[in-house]
C-alpha cells in the first residue's frame, strides 16, 4: 500500500493512534484491522472512505493508488476529486490538458505556473471554473488571458502574481470584465497602465466585485477607482505614481469600502488622516513600509476608533487583538484564536482572509528587496506575523509566509549568509515545529517553501540542532525522495546546510539521507537516454545534492557510504557532462573528500578506476571558475596518494594541465593556489612525473607560489620542491629559476613549521653534492659560470639551513644527552626537536638511501641536517615511522648513524640526532618482534 495511507493509521507507543484529518476514515480502517491484520482486504474499504483516502494524497499517489485495480481507478475519476486542481509543479502543456480533460468537467479551482501553462488551460474545457490562480506570470500575453477568460465565463476570482504581469495591459482587463460578469475577486500584479476605460468596464460589467488588487503596478487610474461602488477591499500596494490628494477625496466616498492596502508606496500622513476620519466604512487599512508616513514620528492612528492602521510603528498585534477582542487576547496568534473562537461578525469573516493574504503578500515583497532600518520590525514582529500567517486556513497564506521566512533571514545568498538574530527569534517563537509540520502536509506547495525556510534557517547552527532534535532530518531525507522536483530541491538544500555541522552527518545518514541525495542526482540528472537535460532546475537539483554528499564525504564514515550508495558514479557522471559551475565544483570537492576520508584506499582506488573521472577531473583545472579549478586541484592532489592513481592522472594530462594551472594562480586565492602546488606535491612524488614537470615548466610557477603570503600555500610549494630537487636537473633549474632565495626564505621566516623543514630539505638535496655533478656536463665555460653561482648558492643555503636546525636545538637540554646515555635526556631533545606533521610525510627508499648517505657528506651542516630529517620520520607514532624504520634498517642504517654519533668532528647536532634516530630504530624492531 501507498506510504501515506499507512500512515494515516499508523500507531503511537502505547497503543494510541494518530489522529486522522478523516476520523471516519480512520474508524473503518481500524475495524479491518480488528480483524485482524493478515485478514484486510483493502477492495472491501466502501466506495466514500476509498475517495477521502484518495483525497488526502498528492496527485502522483493518488494516480499510483488508483492503479492498482479497476474499482479503485473508476473511484479514482470521481467528480468530487477533480473539483480542484495544483498543476504549479507540472510540465502543463496542450497535450497533458488533453488527457486530463474528460476529469475536469467539474473543475472549480486550478493553479497554474508559466506561459505555457497558461495556454494549456483552454484544452482543459474547464467550464465550470471559479477560481483560476497563476504564477510566472511575466509571459503571458493580453491574446492569452483573453481566450481564458472568453472560455471560463464563470469565473468568479482571477489572481495572477506576484511576479509581474509585464504583457497584460487594460485591453485584457476590459476582456476580463466583459467576459466574466459573475466576477468577485480580481488580483492583478505589474501591470503597466490600468486605464480608465479598463476600471470603469469593471465596474460596469462586474457588479459582484467586491475585490480589487492592482499590486506594484506602475500606473492606476485614481479617479475611475472611485467609480467601482461594490467594492469591499482595495490593494494598490507597491504601486507607484498615485495621486494621493485624488485619493483622499474620493475613495473614503466608496460606500462599501472596508479593507484597504496601500503598503509599499509613498502616501502620506495626510492622505491617511482622511481615509480613516473620512470614510464611514474603513475598518482595516495597511500601510506596511511607507516611508514618508512613517518619518512622521507625530502621527497617530489610535484615536480613530474601530478602526486599523497597520503599519511599521504600530504594535500590529495589539491592534488585531483590540480589532477581533475588545482588546481581551494580545498573543501572537492572534489568527488563530479568531479561527477558534464563536465570532459572528460578517465583516470580520470576510476581512481575516483579506488581511492575512495581504499581509503574506507584503512581508514576502518586503523580504525580497531588504531596506535599511527594518531590522526590528522583523526582529520583534514581522517574524512573528511571518509565523501565525503559517497558520492560516489559506494554502497560498502559507506558502507566502513560509517563503518569507526563507527569504527574511538571508543577508547573502551567494555566500550563504544570514541574519542570526531573525533565525533564532523564528525559532524562540516555535517557528521550526511550525515549518515542520507544514513539511509534512500531502500539500507539496507547502512541502516545498516549507523545505526552503528549514534550508536557509538551518545556516545557523543553532536552529540546525533544533531543526535535528525536532525530527527535520528525517522529514527532509523522505521530502528528498519526492518525486516532485520543487520540493526534492529544497529538501536537498536543507541536508545540504544541515551537513555542514559534523553532529549531524550521522543522523543523514541513519535517515537514509546518502541514499536519497545519490538517487536524486540520477532521478532528475538524466533522461532515458543518459543525456543530462539543459535545465537551471535539473542544475539546481545536481549542485544541492551533490553539495549534501561533498560535506557528507568528509566524515569517514558516511565516505564510506557515499561510495557503497553508487555516489562516485553519480558523482563522475557529474563532473563529466555538466557544463554548469556550481555543479561541477561540488562534484569535484564531494571527489576530492572521498579520495581523502572513509576507507581512504578503497574510496581512493575507487574514485580513480570510475571510467572518465580523471580526465574530467583534470579538464576541469581549465575551467574558467576558479571555484571550479580549486576543487578540481584538490581532488586530483588526494587521488594522486594513490600510486596507480598517480600514473593514470598524469597520463590524462595532469602534469600539463597542472602546470598551466600553478601558472595562472600567482594572484588566485589561496585556496587555489595551495591545491595546484599540493597537486603537483603529489604527482611528484613519480621520479617520472618529476622530470615531467619540470621540463613542462613547473619550477618557476612553484617558485612563485612559494613566494605566498599564506602558511598552506608555503608547504606544498616547499612540498613539491623538495620532491622536484631529488633530480638534479630539476635542482639545476630550482637555481636558474632564483628558487633558492625562495626556499631560504621559506626556511628562515615561513610560520609554518612544515614549511620551513621541507625547504631545509630541498635546498639540502641540491647542495649535496649531486646537482655540481650535473652541472659540470655542459660547456667548460658554461660550467665556470654556474660553478661562480652555484657556490654562492651553495653558501647561502647552508648558512640557512644550519640556522633552521639550531633553532631546534636546546644548548641546555643537548649539554645534558652530551654527558648522558639516560633515555630521558633523549627524549627531552626529541620532545624539542619533533615537527608533529612531519609524522605524515611517506618517504621512499631512494629518498631515505640519499639522507643516510648524507650523513658522510664532508658538510658538518648536512650532516646534522640528514640526521634531524631522520629523526622525524623514525619518531614513535609517526604515521609512517615503522616503514621508515624498515628501509632504514635494511640500507644499512644502523652502522653509518653510529659512525656519525661517534665522528670526532660531527657537529654535536649530529651526534645527538643520530644517537636518538639509533634508539628510534631499535624501539621500532623491538615492536616489529614482538
Amino acid at each position: 500500500m501507498n506510504r501515506r495511507v499507512r500512515r494515516k493509521v499508523a500507531r503511537k507507543s502505547k497503543g494510541n493512534v494518530v489522529q486522522s484529518s478523516f476520523p471516519e476514515v480512520q474508524d473503518e480502517v481500524l475495524d479491518l484491522e480488528h480483524q485482524g491484520q493478515e485478514a484486510v482486504d483493502w477492495k472491501r474499504l466502501p466506495d466514500d472512505t476509498v475517495i477521502q483516502l484518495l483525497s488526502c494524497l498528492s496527485y502522483r499517489d493518488r494516480a499510483s493508488l488508483s492503479s492498482t485495480c479497476r474499482t479503485w481507478r473508476t473511484l479514482g475519476s470521481s467528480p468530487c476529486l477533480w473539483t480542484s486542481l495544483d498543476l504549479r509543479s507540472h510540465r502543463f502543456d496542450a497535450s497533458m490538458a488533453s488527457l486530463l480533460a474528460p476529469r475536469c468537467e467539474h473543475l472549480q479551482k486550478l493553479r497554474f505556473r508559466g506561459a505555457e501553462s497558461a495556454d494549456a488551460i483552454i484544452h482543459l474545457r474547464a467550464k465550470k471554473l471559479r477560481e483560476l490562480s497563476g504564477d510566472y506570470c511575466r509571459k503571458i500575453t493580453d491574446a492569452t488571458l483573453s481566450v481564458i477568460v472568453a472560455r471560463h465565463e464563470s469565473l468568479e476570482s482571477l489572481q495572477l502574481g506576484p511576479d509581474f504581469c509585464e504583457r497584460i495591459s487594460s485591453d485584457a482587463i476590459k476582456a476580463i470584465a466583459h467576459c466574466c460578469p459573475k466576477l468577485n475577486k480580481l488580483r492583478l500584479s505589474g501591470i503597466r497602465d490600468v486605464n480608465a476605460d479598463a476600471i470603469n468596464a469593471l465596474a460596469k460589467h462586474c457588479p459582484k466585485l467586491t475585490d480589487i488588487g492592482f499590486i506594484d503596478c506602475l500606473n492606476v487610474d485614481e479617479v475611475a477607482l472611485g467609480n467601482v461602488l461594490s467594492v469591499r477591499f482595495l490593494s494598490v500596494a507597491g504601486t507607484s505614481s498615485m495621486k494621493w490628494g485624488v485619493v483622499s477625496h474620493l475613495w473614503h466616498k466608496l460606500p462599501n469600502l472596508i479593507g484597504l492596502d496601500v503598503s509599499r508606496t509613498d502616501i502620506g500622513p495626510s492622505a491617511v488622516f482622511r481615509m480613516l476620519s473620512l470614510s464611514q466604512n474603513l475598518r482595516v487599512m495597511i500601510a506596511l513600509n511607507c516611508p514618508i508616513l512613517e518619518e512622521d514620528t507625530s502621527f497617530s492612528a489610535s484615536k480613530y476608533k474601530n478602526k486599523l492602521l497597520i503599519s511599521l510603528r504600530t504594535d500590529i498585534f495589539k491592534g488585531l487583538a483590540s480589532l477581533f477582542f475588545d482588546n481581551t487576547k494580545r498573543g501572537k496568534n492572534v489568527f488563530l484564536d479568531w479561527r477558534t473562537s464563536k465570532n459572528n461578525d460578517k465583516d470580520l469573516n470576510e476581512i481575516i482572509p483579506w488581511l492575512e493574504w495581504m499581509l503574506s503578500h507584503t512581508l514576502l515583497r518586503s523580504a525580497e528587496s531588504p531596506q535599511q532600518g527594518l531590522d526590528n520590525f522583523w526582529v520583534e514582529q514581522g517574524g512573528a506575523l511571518l509565523l501565525s500567517l503559517m497558520q492560516s486556513s489559506q494554502e497560498d497564506v502559507q506558502e507566502r509566509a513560509a517563503t518569507g521566512l526563507a527569504t527574511f533571514v538571508v543577508i547573502d545568498d551567494e555566500n550563504a549568509s544570514i541574519d542570526c538574530g531573525r533565525a533564532e527569534a523564528v525559532m524562540r517563537d516555535g517557528g521550526i515545529r511550525l515549518l515542520l509540520g507544514l513539511a509534512k502536509s500531502w500539500r507539496e506547495g507547502l512541502q516545498s517553501e516549507a523545505a526552503k525556510a528549514i534550508a536557509n534557517l538551518s545556516v545557523n547552527a543553532n536552529v540546525a540542532k533544533a531543526v535535528a532534535e525536532e525530527g527535520g532530518i528525517e522529514i527532509l531525507a523522505g521530502l528528498a525522495r519526492s518525486m516532485n522536483k520543487l520540493v526534492a530541491e529544497e529538501a536537498a538544500g536543507g541536508l545540504w546546510n544541515l551537513s555542514v555541522g559534523e553532529e549531524h552527518k550521522g543522523a543523514i545518514a541513519e535517515a537514509g539521507g546518502i541514499k536519497a541525495l545519490v538517487d536524486l542526482i540520477f532521478k532528475w540528472s538524466s533522461s532515458g537516454d543518459g543525456v543530462l537535460f539543459v535545465d537551471y532546475l535539473a542544475f539546481i537539483f545536481q549542485e544541492r545534492a551533490a553539495g549534501a554528499l561533498a560535506n557528507l564525504a568528509a566524515d569517514d564514515k558516511c565516505s564510506t557510504e557515499v561510495a557503497l550508495a553508487g555516489g562516485v558514479h553519480a558523482l563522475v557522471m557529474l563532473a563529466r557532462n555538466c557544463k554548469f559551475e556550481g555543479v561541477q565544483e561540488q562534484a569535484a570537492r564531494a571527489l576530492a573528500n572521498l579520495a581523502a576520508h572513509g576507507d581512504s584506499n578503497s574510496n581512493n582506488a575507487a574514485v580513480g578506476q570510475e571510467a572518465g573521472a580523471l580526465e574530467a577531473l583534470v579538464q576541469l583545472t581549465r575551467s574558467p571558475h576558479e571555484g571550479v579549478r580549486q576543487e578540481a586541484a584538490g581532488a586530483l592532489w588526494n587521488l594522486s596518494f594513490d600510486d596507480r592513481n598517480r600514473e593514470a592522472i598524469a597520463a590524462a594530462g595532469g602534469v600539463q594541465a597542472l602546470v598551466a594551472l600553478a601558472q595562472t594562480c600567482s594572484n588566485a586565492s589561496p585556496g587555489l593556489q595551495e591545491r595546484a602546488a599540493g597537486a603537483l606535491w603529489g604527482l611528484s612524488v613519480s621520479e617520472t612525473n618529476s622530470l615531467a614537470i619540470g621540463r613542462e615548466g613547473g619550477v618557476a610557477p612553484l617558485i612563485a607560489l612559494a613566494r605566498s603570503e599564506a602558511e598552506d600555500v608555503h608547504e606544498t610549494a616547499a612540498g613539491a620542491l623538495w620532491n622536484l630537487a631529488f633530480n638534479p636537473s630539476n635542482a639545476l633549474r630550482i637555481v636558474e629559476e632564483g628558487g633558492v632565495s625562495a626556499l631560504v626564505d621559506l626556511c628562515s621566516s615561513s610560520v609554518s613549521k612544515m614549511a620551513r623543514f621541507m625547504a631545509a630539505l630541498a635546498l639540502a638535496y641540491m647542495f649535496d653534492g649531486r646537482m655540481d655533478e650535473y652541472a659540470l656536463v655542459g660547456s667548460a665555460s658554461e660550467s665556470s659560470s654556474k660553478s661562480v653561482s652555484l657556490d654562492g648558492a651553495r653558501r647561502m643555503a647552508l648558512k640557512h639551513i644550519e640556522a633552521f636546525v639550531l633553532m631546534f636545538s636546546d644548548p641546555q637540554a643537548f649539554a645534558a644527552a652530551a654527558s648522558s646515555s639516560a633515555p630521558a635526556a633523549l627524549a627531552q631533545v626529541t620532545e624539542g626537536a619533533r615537527i608533529q606533521e612531519a609524522g605524515h610525510l611517506r618517504c621512499s627508499g631512494a629518498e631515505i638511501g640519499r639522507f643516510i648517505t648524507m650523513l658522510r657528506n664532508p658538510s658538518s651542516i648536512l650532516k646534522a641536517c640528514a640526521a634531524f630529517a631522520l629523526l622525524q620520520f623514525t619518531i614513535p607514532g609517526g604515521r609512517h615511522a615503522t616503514h621508515h624504520a624498515s628501509l632504514m634498517l635494511s640500507l644499512g642504517a644502523p652502522r653509518v648513524l653510529r659512525g656519525a654519533a661517534a665522528a670526532a668532528t660531527a657537529p654535536l647536532e649530529a651526534k645527538i640526532f643520530a644517537r636518538i634516530v639509533l634508539r628510534n630504530l631499535e624501539y621500532h624492531q623491538t615492536e616489529h618482534t614482538v
